[in-house]
């Protein structure tokens, strides 16, 4: 059994260092590339979101004075993937986001999940694709959109449907029968000519 959650944040900007704080979360768990469960939900962080990011996301500062505090958002989402590897398309994003929304709930929030991308994974196997945003390759690989773009559910479930597919090539293309979020995390590291030789070094210290 092979359990992953794919994560998706929302947000008043790019920086969680500038200040910048999440408005929204949404985690899909994959169970060998099968959705299984899912989580989703605004959150209040107290901060103003910029009107062009109100347009972005359609998100409004209405929405999230109605949520709940992000605290608790990040405390539920904390539970729901405890002990579980993380996925995010452009996952340095998201991964800051994860680690400073926890910390600031106490010191002792498990902010070290390991995160796989599927944006650095995608420019390893598809140097044809042109374009690496989720959206361009989801037309690429002509997978179903979920809902509204730039809404945190909408985007995980999409980068969901994109790592099942990178799993699946990965597989067919170098004959190996499992893709581990530990291989996929080596793999993103590992320049394209290199993978072949990365793949067998992976699986022959498993042996």
């Amino acid at each position: 059994m092979s359990r992953v959650g794919v994560i998706d944040f929302e947000t008043t900007g790019l920086s969680p260092a500038m200040g910048d704080r999440a408005t929204e979360v949404a985690i899909v768990l994959l169970e060998d590339g099968q959705v299984v469960d899912r989580f989703q939900s605004l959150m209040n962080a107290g901060v103003r979101i910029p009107a062009f990011i109100e347009q972005y996301t359609g998100i409004s500062n209405a929405m999230v004075r109605s949520a709940p505090p992000a605290a608790d958002v990040m405390a539920q989402a904390a539970r729901f993937v405890r002990g579980v590897p993380l996925v995010a398309h452009n996952a340095s994003f998201d991964q800051r986001f994860w680690s400073a929304e926890l910390r600031r709930i106490g010191p002792d929030t498990d902010v070290d999940h390991p995160f796989a991308c599927t944006m650095l994974l995608s420019r390893r196997l598809y140097p044809q694709a042109g374009s690496y945003r989720l959206q361009s390759l989801a037309s690429f690989h002509a997978l179903a959109p979920a809902g509204r773009a730039h809404r945190a559910l909408a985007d995980a479930e999409v980068a969901a449907a994109l790592l099942a597919r990178i799993q699946q090539d990965i597989r067919r293309e170098y004959r190996v029968e499992a893709t581990p979020h530990e291989l996929l995390v080596k793999l993103q590291r590992t320049q394209r000519k290199a993978l072949p030789k990365a793949i067998a070094a992976f699986f022959d210290a498993l042996r």
